[in-house]
């Protein structure tokens, strides 16, 4: 498996969690909203996904913790690209 693959599922599985545990809860509230707008299961999970991947980028990049406000304003956003 291609380590952008693997990434990728990890990404997934960050997601699933957030849903599934309802932690935090604006991940479950932005799931249903663009489920609502029209969009399906996987655009949404990469959307929100995408958020994940800021954050991790930016604790990597920067050393600085994760940004809950941040990643929250970001789901806010959707499906507006967050990078």
């Amino acid at each position: 498996m291609k380590e952008n693959e693997i990434l990728r599922e990890q990404i997934f599985e960050i997601v699933s969690d957030q849903l599934k545990n309802n932690d935090p809860p604006e991940t479950t509230s932005t799931y249903n909203r663009l489920i609502e707008d029209g969009f399906d299961d996987n655009e949404v999970r990469q959307m929100i996904g995408s958020c994940v991947i800021v954050e991790i980028y930016d604790v990597i990049q920067s050393g600085k913790p994760y940004d809950n406000e941040r990643f929250i304003n970001n789901l806010n956003k959707l499906p507006e690209n967050p990078f």
